[in-house]
């Protein structure tokens, strides 16, 4: 006949008979609690294990959440890469200077007069997607990597409205006539 697990343990040496026989003794009253009040007794070690199982279900969510940052992050940044590449204005090597600002400091761009002018006009948009390396698009294209990654767009010309507001302030004055025999 095959000796008990316990039995093994005890002839191995592994396990001592007091510990054995308090074991034994709590899980014969577990059994006659639960014969004669019908109650379900929780086992610690059961409840542990539920425990540690739903602590590793929550590690296992937020690693996939982050993951899933991560990949949209990136999926995100090969978007606006291949908008800047696919997109990108080719540019001569003007003689005109573009100046514009990163990170409080001015870069140059040199461009042809035809390129400047439609980046003071806000058609173009220098934009970037490494450091350094800087790309004109049209402006309706830099507005998508805008959306998608708003640091990758370095300069857009546009019309402020306080500068607007100013402008038609200035003009108060164009509503009267000048008389033609003012004398100096």
């Amino acid at each position: 006949m095959a000796l008990s697990l316990q039995d093994q343990l005890l002839k191995a040496g592994l396990a001592d008979k007091k510990k054995a026989k308090k074991i034994k003794q709590e899980k014969h009253k577990q059994v006659k609690a639960k014969q004669k009040h019908k109650a379900v007794i929780e086992d610690e070690a059961k409840i542990a294990a539920s425990e540690a199982l739903e602590a590793k279900k929550s590690k296992d969510r937020l690693l996939a959440k982050k993951q899933k940052e991560e990949r949209l992050q990136k999926e995100i940044a090969a978007q606006v890469i291949d908008l800047i590449k696919v997109n990108a204005q080719s540019r001569k090597k003007g003689d005109l200077v573009l100046n514009f600002t990163v990170d409080n400091l001015v870069k140059r761009m040199y461009v042809d007069q035809k390129m400047h002018k439609l980046v003071t006009q806000g058609r173009l948009s220098v934009v970037s997607y490494e450091p350094d390396v800087y790309e004109l698009v049209p402006t309706p294209v830099a507005d998508k990597i805008k959306q998608r990654m708003p640091e990758s767009v370095i300069y857009q010309a546009t019309e402020i409205e306080q500068d607007k507001n100013e402008s038609d302030d200035d003009d108060w004055y164009a509503d009267y006539e000048i008389p033609d025999d003012l004398v100096w």
